[in-house]
């Protein structure tokens, strides 16, 4: 079983320490989108990469479309590999989606972690009749995931500089559209769907950990105001804005971003 899972989510294990770090990918991405940033840690923690099932270097032949038809499944990846190598007390880190997955194991296993870190999270990408404002209509998303199957490399090639902001550095978002590419157009519309439709704001009430939001600045795929939400639902929760703009902090502003980690996890004692 071990073996198993460390081979089908491509897990990597680094780092000097003993407590444990997980890092965590966002839709279309995979491990190697926190190269910048896991170095900063690998002295004082237990580094712990991996991918998906159906991104990055996974083993595709893994992938259950019905496993994975919701974020549930990704969640269950992630418990997987605490299972796997029977983590206790992890600082779960995630990136966009992952964030929303990583609560969901929070709720499922919370001895799993000690705190989340949360970078450009959403609960809700779609706006709600109730005021609550995610950053989308739900004709945007609909017609996201249409121009997706019907052109998956344009799509991909339009969302990936929208996304990363930072135009200034090209080289970032043509690493963005690169690794959109290399996912299966197939998997990567179904994980799509599960992230953009999905609404886990009830979930926040379950929440007890300590936890970090880390809010962009000018971010298409969370909004200021979503980040403001969360922190007002998550109890024990604290809010930084960065100076970073775009959606991806970790990968065009990683030297903020391991500041704003770091003083966190300097600032708090996790038992």
């Amino acid at each position: 079983m071990k073996q198993n899972v460390l081979a089908r989510n491509n897990v990597k294990i680094l780092g000097e320490g003993t407590v444990p770090m997980i890092f965590a990918h966002g839709f279309g991405c995979d491990q190697n989108m926190w190269r910048y940033v896991w170095p900063a840690f690998e002295k004082d923690y237990r580094i712990v990469l991996f991918d998906y099932v159906g991104a990055g270097k996974s083993d595709l032949s893994a992938y259950n479309k019905e496993r994975y038809s919701d974020l549930n499944g990704y969640a269950q990846d992630v418990l997987d590999i605490c299972e796997a190598l029977d983590l206790r007390n992890a600082i779960f880190v995630g990136h966009s989606v992952s964030s929303v997955i990583g609560m969901l194991a929070a709720i499922k296993g919370p001895s799993y972690f000690s705190s989340l870190i949360l970078v450009g999270p959403s609960p809700r990408y779609i706006n709600d009749g109730d005021g609550y404002i995610g950053g989308f209509e739900r004709s945007d998303i609909e017609e996201l995931l249409s121009t997706m199957e019907k052109n998956y490399i344009g799509w991909a090639n339009f969302l990936g500089p929208a996304i990363m902001k930072n135009p200034e550095r090209p080289e970032l978002a043509e690493e963005l559209v690169d690794s959109f590419c290399s996912t299966d157009p197939v998997i990567a519309r179904l994980f799509a769907e599960a992230t953009f439709f999905s609404d886990n704001r009830n979930d926040l009430r379950k929440i007890s950990h300590p936890t970090l939001i880390m809010q962009c600045s000018e971010d298409l795929i969370a909004p200021y105001e979503v980040g403001e939400y969360l922190h007002k639902n998550l109890k024990n929760s604290t809010l930084i804005v960065l100076k970073a703009t775009g959606h991806c902090p970790h990968m065009s502003h990683p030297e903020e971003t391991i500041q704003v980690i770091s003083e966190y996890l300097n600032n708090f004692s996790f038992n």
